[in-house]
């Protein structure tokens, strides 16, 4: 099961969460039908919307993060709830493959970065809070991290991998979020910074098996951790009739009488989980009689 593990370091100078995501990203391309660059920009947002989401301290708020890069996948868009569960989509979801070289593929390059990132809190207040940074590489983690450091000054690690079987599904993806605290001294970076670079990249160990807790535990290896229990996290979405009804109410009245009068059935589509709505000329004409009458 994908979930999330938190802990801090004993010297509560340090805190940090990692992320399995297998399971989400898979769902999202079965939904999708991404191709396997699509699944792989897909599924590090997805895996950094859930940690971001995650952080939240507000029971119902959600976060969101839409990325624009000006390359061929078009706009990337994930959005989690307070615990961690997420949905998304890719404006192109086919595009062809795109390799750094043999066997790696080239995310950077299928986002672009002539773009911003721009990450959406709903806090539950009267507005949201938009925070927005340039792209840095179009690899995301990279991107993820300059927005913390620019946007909420918070100096951040992040890491995100996904692998894509020879099948083209999803064989492991996750990832981990580090983040220093107010008041650490400057050993502590470089500690952090030591420990990242013996442990390599995120997507061999990953692979090799490792669970959130382990990849932590190999990163900030020069900490004392303490965890946190972990979080059951899932591709989740809330699309339903009364929402979809809500959406095609707000088009207005002249158009949803057009709609009637034209006596074809209608069908919307979530851009989420590829659910179809179908709407006869008699159920727009109810929805006209409830509203109006």
């Amino acid at each position: 099961m994908d979930h999330i593990i938190r802990a801090i370091t004993a010297d509560g100078y340090v805190k940090a969460m990692a992320i399995c995501s297998t399971q989400m990203v898979e769902r999202a391309r079965q939904i999708h039908d991404t191709t396997p660059t699509a699944t792989a920009a897909l599924g590090r947002v997805l895996s950094a919307a859930s940690m971001m989401g995650n952080l939240q301290k507000v029971e119902n708020g959600a976060m969101t993060i839409q990325i624009k890069g000006g390359g061929p996948l078009g706009t990337i868009l994930a959005t989690s709830d307070a615990v961690g569960n997420v949905r998304g989509y890719v404006t192109n979801p086919h595009i062809s493959l795109i390799e750094k070289y043999a066997g790696k593929l080239d995310v950077g390059a299928a986002v672009g970065t002539d773009g911003m990132l721009t990450v959406i809190r709903d806090l539950q207040m009267k507005e949201p809070y938009i925070g927005s940074t340039e792209l840095v590489t179009g690899e995301i983690a990279d991107d993820i991290t300059a927005y913390f450091a620019q946007s909420e000054q918070t100096p951040t690690a992040c890491a995100l991998g996904v692998l894509i079987d020879t099948d083209c599904t999803v064989k492991v993806a996750g990832g981990y979020l580090i983040q220093l605290l107010p008041g650490a001294p400057e050993d502590i970076i470089i500690k952090i910074e030591t420990g990242i670079a013996c442990a390599g990249a995120v997507t061999p160990m990953l692979e090799s098996g490792m669970s959130p807790e382990e990849i932590l535990r190999k990163v900030l290896c020069e900490f004392d951790l303490e965890f946190f229990e972990p979080t059951e996290v899932a591709y989740k979405c809330y699309c339903s009739l009364e929402r979809v009804e809500k959406s095609l109410i707000a088009i207005g009245k002249k158009d949803l009488q057009e709609i009637v009068e034209d006596g074809k059935d209608i069908e919307i589509e979530c851009q989420f989980c590829d659910t179809i709505y179908k709407f006869t000329p008699k159920d727009v004409e109810n929805l006209l009689k409830t509203l109006y009458n």
